[in-house]
């Protein structure tokens, strides 16, 4: 992904937590519905995504599709095995929100309707999408449709392509080139859009378009709609019994350790309100130093000095060797801090990473936030290891 100087701050308020590398925001539907509307009624910027188990098993693998879901300003959880996984990670998730669900909630709501702009699919569904979507559509009007094919995200991403969305005037583009695709090519082409609203919702087109029916209700809330999913496209069974292996996977060898280690470990009282934090200038760096114990419920120190180190548009480097205990939240601020100097083409650095803390890290999917951050000092053996020095930033 290309440099970007002149990147906004992240919106460090987001009740935003990792889940094994991606960022989700614990929020129900009504305000995700009132997310996307705030954004259109604003036209300001807002890249959703919509993890499901075949997300979270690509992004384990696939850092670019990893860092597409990272640098979405909304993320929700749309599958109801993570769900599971989130609460038992102790994530703070109500329900479901899937991108179906939001979509019908958006398409039934009273009042003025949102534009729309379909954009891939099979020959075909988009224009039944359109139409249907004219005959039915309360909240939602079609603005435009296209098909383009199964060409390359650069073949896809023309200067006329681009002309005729933005033309449209659309408040919501919805992508269906397939997940890896599709985010790839929001990714591509989110600077040249004027569109507030964009968001790959592949099953939506279908849906709409009736070429595909949406499981009962019961499914839905049972999570057994991936079975109906195969009934309907028997070539997705391949995939569901890929991704159903490598989630149990995940289940057994990072959710469940993350889950006892944090019940094993939880803080005190008296420990969460030791927990500091000092920021620190100098030269063409700026440094956080961390101390004590952070959770969910005493973020807004955090919140404050990420968004102030943010604003120096320096290179960063957050000191941990005083942190006994984070969680999920922590994770998933310190991940868009990381997307924010990337993005800057800044470094991030995590230095004197205790054993336990990198563990959670670990847990959570998040080590690739110290991948480049140095030796980690092991303290309870009193020294840094590899022997040697800390990374130093110039």
């Amino acid at each position: 992904m290309p440099t970007d100087p002149k990147a906004p701050a992240p919106n460090f308020d987001r009740q935003v937590h990792c889940l094994f590398g991606m960022p989700i925001d614990a929020l129900d539907m009504a305000a995700a519905e009132q997310r996307i509307r705030a954004s259109v009624a604003t036209h300001s910027r807002c890249f959703l995504s919509t993890p499901n188990v075949n997300y979270l098993i690509a992004c384990q693998s696939d850092e670019a599709f990893r860092n597409s879901i990272v640098n979405s300003d909304l993320s929700v959880v749309d599958g109801m095995p993570l769900v599971w996984l989130a609460r038992l990670m102790g994530i703070p998730l109500r329900e479901r929100v899937a991108g179906a669900s939001l979509f019908e909630s958006l398409r039934s709501a009273p009042g003025k309707p949102l534009a729309v702009y379909f954009f891939g699919g099979s020959d075909g569904d988009a224009e039944a999408a359109s139409r249907r979507l004219a005959q039915k559509g309360k909240g939602l009007t079609c603005v435009g449709y296209e098909s383009p094919g199964f060409g390359s995200v650069e073949e896809l991403s023309t200067e006329a392509i681009i002309q005729r969305i933005n033309a449209s005037h659309a408040d919501i583009l919805v992508i269906s080139l397939g997940a890896p695709k599709g985010q790839a090519w929001i990714e591509h082409n989110r600077r040249r859009l004027n569109v507030p609203v964009i968001t790959h919702l592949g099953a939506v087109l279908h849906f709409t378009a009736g070429t595909v029916n949406r499981a009962p209700a019961w499914m839905q809330k049972s999570g057994l709609e991936w079975l109906w999913r195969i009934k309907e496209e028997p070539a997705l069974s391949r995939r569901y019994w890929r991704d159903g292996k490598a989630f149990l996977r995940l289940l057994t060898t990072r959710a469940l350790p993350y889950a006892w280690s944090q019940k094993r470990r939880k803080p005190s009282a008296y420990q969460l309100q030791r927990a500091a934090v000092e920021l620190q200038e100098n030269g063409h760096h700026c440094t956080l130093v961390l101390h004590g114990a952070w959770t969910r419920s005493n973020l807004a120190p955090l919140r404050e000095s990420f968004l102030k180190a943010s604003l120096t548009r320096k290179d960063l480097r957050l000191e941990m060797g005083g942190v006994t205990y984070l969680d999920s939240a922590l994770v998933g601020l310190l991940m868009l801090l990381e997307r924010h100097q990337r993005q800057q083409g800044r470094r991030f650095l995590l230095a004197s990473l205790p054993p336990g803390i990198r563990r959670t890290l670990d847990y959570c999917g998040a080590g690739y936030l110290y991948a480049a951050s140095g030796p980690v000092l092991h303290h309870d053996q009193g020294v840094d290891s590899p022997a040697g020095t800390e990374p130093v930033l110039k």
